[in-house]
């Protein structure tokens, strides 16, 4: 049996355009009992204000303007960015937690999110980018959330041309056509790259 001491961590990043249905495949991932004792998700900061369903907590960590520049000024976030006004940040407390708990940091972000954490972390990154099937999808997607105005759906679909430009950058590409069928790719990467190199795949 491995010990907490004998892994090495690897960082996993997901990404992709609003809609395309990252936050639903990174949530059905650790709902997989193999998973959710091998990954630990990282939960960021924003000053966006909460959306129905969301859990604070779980799906966000929701905090004032004035209290994010804190967290900046004082070096508390591995990553920040900000997006149509709102700022999104990644708690570097997350990277203790996960050594501790010998886990692989699983971190949801954004595109330009993820260019600062593969200079920050380097060969322990492993990064997958989910791609919608097309923008007409991505668009009915965005629609079909109800959580963000005609105006605010019209921004995010022009973001979608600076992001669809960086999945190059990635080292596996996912089209989320079909839900379940993009998460068992997504699973089938993470047991592949698992073992590589230094990292060690806990079996139990």
């Amino acid at each position: 049996m491995l010990s907490k001491s004998d892994h090495a961590p690897r960082v996993w990043i997901v990404s992709g355009p609003s809609g395309s249905g990252k936050t639903s495949l990174c949530d059905a991932l650790l709902e997989d009992k193999f998973w959710q004792k091998r990954l630990l998700k990282s939960v960021s900061c924003t000053t966006r204000p909460m959306r129905n369903g969301e859990v604070e907590g779980k799906d966000y960590v929701h905090v004032t303007k004035e209290a994010f520049l804190k967290l900046i000024k004082n070096g508390a976030l591995l990553e920040h960015e900000e997006i149509f006004g709102f700022y999104y940040g990644t708690p570097k407390s997350i990277i203790n937690e996960a050594d501790v708990k010998g886990r692989d940091l699983l971190l949801c972000i954004d595109v330009k999110g993820a260019r600062s954490v593969r200079s920050y972390f380097g060969k322990k990154v492993a990064s997958i980018f989910i791609l919608p099937p097309d923008v007409e999808v991505l668009a009915q997607r965005l629609k079909k959330r109800s959580t963000e105005n005609k105006k605010d759906i019209e921004k995010r679909l022009k973001r979608v041309k600076i992001e669809l430009s960086l999945k190059k950058e990635y080292d596996y590409i996912v089209v989320n056509d079909d839900f379940d069928e993009a998460l068992k790719k997504i699973k089938a990467i993470l047991l592949a790259k698992a073992s590589e190199g230094n990292h060690v795949l806990r079996t139990t």
